[in-house]
């Protein structure tokens, strides 16, 4: 999305997930020019249903995603978002990247967002993170320096690895306001100039586990009630949208050492968590619809428990809440638009390579998207 802003969000209405795609799946990957990858996944209608949501459930542990469950991480900050306008026909809701909270390592930003006409992203360059945009409704378009172009549907995920240099343009595909999350991932210094790479899941590609107590999880990286995602992020990550109908409770292993927060959607969820410190009693917090729970990460809880609220007469349809964590870093952050690197030197070197379309921007010589004549420019 445009520097202006950082990142976009993105949010569906539904309060459970219809059937979505099971593992059976057959991977195309295809090489763009200048050499950048594009994974399209493509699979059966299905979805994996769970007697039970895992919470006495024990998994083999390393630091990539698998853990043994013992106690629920602890609650440290809650953060209520507030609407916020940019331009004409863009707003978001931002939750990471505001001065209480500007990253959770390596998580840089992360925002719900509305998007119509007039507004647009035209040309723009990135380097440096991973650029994640799941559509809950309408659609964005977008066209890229490598002729890579779509839309992202209600329902898909794009995950942008943009590494050494990408240059897009975004736009609303429909009439109407378009909903959506995006967030932003960032690199390690060891992959800041990987080629790039884009991922894109449809809807009905994205796999689904369910339980029979009401627990709905769209899978869109890592693995969660036994079931994967075909994703593969640079940067170790979870993403998973959950639905809970009132009371339904899931147990989420979070391998230790990782950052996690979780952003309720819809409705209305109780997060509890524990720590060694306060004798591992276990406290309830209860979050409404656009705030971000962020989890503590002092090695001492190894999953998070979310439950939907219990029904009440303005509240029936429990919560829906999008839960992402990932491996941090521990690295020097130096942000300036579009570019994230270590130090101001790279920075400086990633503006000065976009300037003179070298070194990973080659591609932008010349280049003008679909939409540059259509795109409002703020």
């Amino acid at each position: 999305m445009s520097a202006a802003t950082a990142c976009m969000p993105l949010v569906p209405p539904s309060p459970l997930h219809g059937s979505s795609a099971a593992m059976a799946a057959a991977v195309e990957r295809r090489q763009q020019p200048g050499a950048m990858e594009t994974t399209k996944t493509a699979g059966s209608e299905g979805t994996v249903v769970v007697k039970s949501h895992g919470n006495d459930q024990d998994c083999a542990g390393d630091d990539d995603g698998d853990v043994t469950m013992s106690r629920p991480r602890a609650v440290v900050q809650t953060l209520t978002c507030e609407r916020k306008p940019f331009s004409e026909g863009f707003a978001l809701w931002r939750s990471i990247g505001r001065p209480e909270l500007p990253e959770l390592d390596p998580i840089l930003s992360f925002d719900e967002f509305e998007f119509s006409a007039p507004a647009g992203f035209p040309d723009h360059p990135h380097r440096g993170f991973e650029n994640v945009t799941y559509m809950l409704e309408g659609g964005i378009s977008y066209h890229d320096f490598s002729g890579h172009k779509g839309t992202i549907n209600t329902g898909d995920v794009q995950w942008l690895t943009a590494g050494r240099g990408v240059v897009h343009a975004e736009m609303p595909a429909g009439e109407g306001v378009q909903r959506g999350i995006n967030i932003w991932i960032n690199l390690s210094a060891a992959d800041k100039m990987v080629e790039p790479r884009y991922q894109d899941l449809a809807s009905h590609d994205i796999p689904t586990a369910v339980t029979a107590d009401g627990v709905s999880v769209k899978v869109i990286a890592g693995e969660c009630l036994g079931t994967r995602s075909l994703l593969r992020p640079r940067t170790p990550a979870l993403c998973l949208d959950v639905a809970l109908r009132p009371r339904a409770r899931l147990r989420q292993p979070i391998p230790r050492g990782w950052s996690a927060c979780a952003y309720v959607i819809h409705g209305e969820a109780a997060f509890f968590g524990g720590s060694a410190s306060d004798g591992g009693a276990t406290t309830v917090t209860t979050a409404a619809a656009r705030t971000l729970v962020v989890f503590g990460n002092e090695g001492d809880g190894d999953c998070v428990e979310v439950r939907g609220a219990d029904a009440s007469a303005g509240q029936q349809d429990g919560a829906r809440v999008m839960l992402v964590a990932a491996r941090p870093h521990n690295e020097a952050v130096v942000r300036d638009g579009p570019f994230v690197m270590n130090t101001r030197e790279e920075v400086e070197q990633a503006r000065e390579d976009y300037r003179r379309r070298r070194n990973g921007f080659e591609m932008a010589d010349g280049w003008t998207s679909d939409h540059a004549s259509t795109v409002a420019t703020h």
